[in-house]
Formats: structure tokens, sequence, C-alpha cells
């Protein structure tokens, strides 16, 4: 995944209003399909907790399909690419205490990888304001900074593949 540029103010506007449309759909969608079953199918004791499972169940199928089908829609440009990189992210989370013993071992790739979640956890905190933890960002990447001077290496990952990955 490259990373790239994104404007926050379009960003969360389109992210507000996807939120919105889901929960609104999720609601309405649940709700018409829960009272759809109870009428058709009433139960005698009174309970319908299962045609409202079913009901919020359905809704959730049905919205994660649309929004797997409209994700390259041009308006969803910038919350897709937010959901990529929380996505590398991740993968990288998942095997930072790895990847860090081996940056620290002054192993290239693991270094590549670490400016690369370095850039992406400051992106993707500056999208969302969680800038609490910036500070430690900013001192973990002087940290790195320091030893790829020491190694004389330049650090300019800006992309990132799962299969960077395999030897951690």
């Amino acid at each position: 995944m490259q990373l790239q540029k994104i404007d926050k103010i379009t960003y969360r506007s389109h992210l507000n209003r996807v939120i919105i449309a889901c929960i609104a759909s999720l609601t309405i969608g649940s709700l018409g399909i829960a009272q759809g079953l109870i009428a058709l199918f009433p139960d005698p004791s009174g309970s319908h907790f299962h045609w409202n499972l079913t009901g919020v169940i359905i809704s959730c199928i049905v919205i994660a399909i649309v929004l797997n089908k409209t994700k390259h829609h041009p308006y969803m440009r910038e919350v897709y690419y937010v959901w990529q990189l929380k996505h590398s992210l991740n993968l990288i989370t998942r095997k930072l205490k790895k990847v860090r013993q081996a940056a620290d071992d002054n192993n290239i790739n693991a270094m590549q990888i670490l400016h690369y979640y370095y850039q992406g956890c400051r992106q993707l905190w500056q999208l969302d304001d969680n800038t609490i933890t910036i500070d430690e960002l900013t001192i973990w990447q002087a940290k790195l900074d320091t030893k790829a001077n020491e190694l004389s290496l330049e650090l300019n990952k800006t992309e990132f593949s799962a299969d960077d990955l395999h030897n951690f």
C-alpha cells in the first residue's frame, strides 16, 4: 500500500456521511425486516428476539455488501484509503515486537518497515485527531532516524506489502 496525501476535511466529511448512512440503514433495515418477519411469522409467546436478530444480521450483511461494492467509488476514495492504511498498520502491529528487535539488530528491511509504520501512524492519527501519543511517535521516529544515520542509510519507504513481513 502506497502512502498518499489525504485532505483531512474531505476525509472527515465523507467518513461522517458514510457512518450516518450505515447507522440509518442498520436502524431502518433491521426494524423493517424484523417487523416484516414478525407480521409473516407471529410468535404466540410474544417473543420476537430471533426475528429482531435476523433483521439486524440481514441488514449488516446488506451494508457490508454495499460498502464492498462502492469502495472504489470516487466519493469513497479517502475513506477506503484510510481503511487500507489501518489494515496495513495492523499487519505491522501484529509483528511490531519482532520488527523492532530486527531493527535494533541493524536489519535494513525492518528499519524501512518501521519508517513506513511511523509515517502511516502519524498520518492516521492526524486524520483522526488522535494526537495524544504523537510525541511518543516522534521519539520513536527520532531513534530510528539516529540509527539510520549511524548506518548511513536513507529511510524512504512509502509503500508496504504484507510480503515485507514474511521474515519476521
